[in-house]
């Protein structure tokens, strides 16, 4: 009798550990290639370190890009860009912009209308905690605060056709 609830325990506890690995998130993928592009835009994404931003997929492809902005647009209209559906989008992750450590793009705070602009114009500009946002919105003109779920396609759509290609912009 041992031998199987030993084996019906062990039997459990891969499935448990399978079921579980589906809510663990990966981390942020820190190495980029200087070739790889943004699939929204086509501009080489390494060349804006500080902007960078990255959706890693279920079936653990990452895709990079060189802002917020262009990842909303992405997370919006996947099949546009060849990717299957917003179901498929497991982890969004967003450099704080004072700190520039990962952060989940789901729990951030992001300030749009300042002025600060991003390599694409502008920019939806994130941060870990609202305090960090609400120092940069009023220190740069900001016009809003706004977390993950405010935002919409229409105004990703708005920001983007205020969009200027900044390339200087590091």
């Amino acid at each position: 009798m041992n031998g199987i609830r030993m084996y019906a325990m062990m039997t459990l506890f891969v499935v448990l550990l399978f079921c579980c690995a589906a809510f663990i998130q990966a981390g942020p993928q820190d190495e980029v290639a200087a070739a790889t592009r943004c699939p929204v835009c086509g501009m080489f994404v390494a060349k804006y370190e500080n902007w960078l931003t990255q959706i890693r997929l279920a079936d653990d492809n990452v895709l990079f890009f060189d802002g917020v902005k262009d990842l909303l647009v992405f997370y919006f209209h996947p099949e546009k860009y060849g990717k299957a559906a917003r179901s498929d989008i497991r982890e969004i992750w967003v450099k704080d912009y004072y700190t520039l450590s990962w952060i989940d793009g789901r729990q951030a705070f992001y300030v749009i209308g300042s002025d600060v602009y991003g390599p694409m114009g502008k920019e939806f500009i994130p941060f870990a905690n609202r305090d960090a946002a609400e120092n940069f919105k009023q220190d740069h003109k900001g016009e809003k605060i706004l977390v993950f779920d405010d935002v919409t396609d229409d105004l990703v759509q708005s920001l983007r056709a205020g969009a200027r290609m900044h390339h200087g912009v590091k």
